[in-house]
């Protein structure tokens, strides 16, 4: 150990050593710094990625909610369609036992009466004049 000392001690008097020195701290200062800025960049990047999911995940739960307020209308229009398919067979069965009627109120009276053959195509007409006959309990 006294060796290394008086070795130690020489490098210091001895400006080859001092310069070797001098060159050894400039470079672990500047390999600090490296891996400071290193980290800083991998911190930012971090801070990038989770801003990023997180904006991610808000565009995410909007389309969600869209998703659903989409299938919620279709579930209602669906019901709506249905209701409306009912009511058609329904005012299709009502023509048609209204023209059975007609055609007995024809052969009883003698009277010539116009009968619609196309009853779909009459459905829209006819349930009109159901409801405004319904209200004098003609139906």
């Amino acid at each position: 150990m006294p060796a290394r000392q008086a070795a130690s001690s020489g490098s210091d008097s001895d400006p080859r050593y001092a310069n070797l020195d001098e060159r050894k701290r400039k470079r672990m200062i500047s390999n600090r710094e490296s891996a400071r800025r290193s980290r800083m960049r991998k911190q930012k990047q971090m801070e990038d990625l989770v801003n990023e999911a997180s904006k991610l995940q808000n565009e995410n739960n909007q389309l969600v909610q869209g998703i659903n307020a989409a299938h919620q209308r279709r579930m209602e229009m669906e019901s709506a369609n249905n209701v409306l398919r009912a009511q058609a067979v329904e005012l299709t069965e009502r023509l048609r036992s209204l023209n059975s009627v007609l055609q007995v109120v024809e052969e009883v009276s003698g009277l010539s009466m116009e009968i619609p053959r196309n009853s779909r195509y009459y459905v829209g007409a006819v349930a009109a004049s159901l409801f405004s006959t319904a209200h004098y309990g003609i139906c």
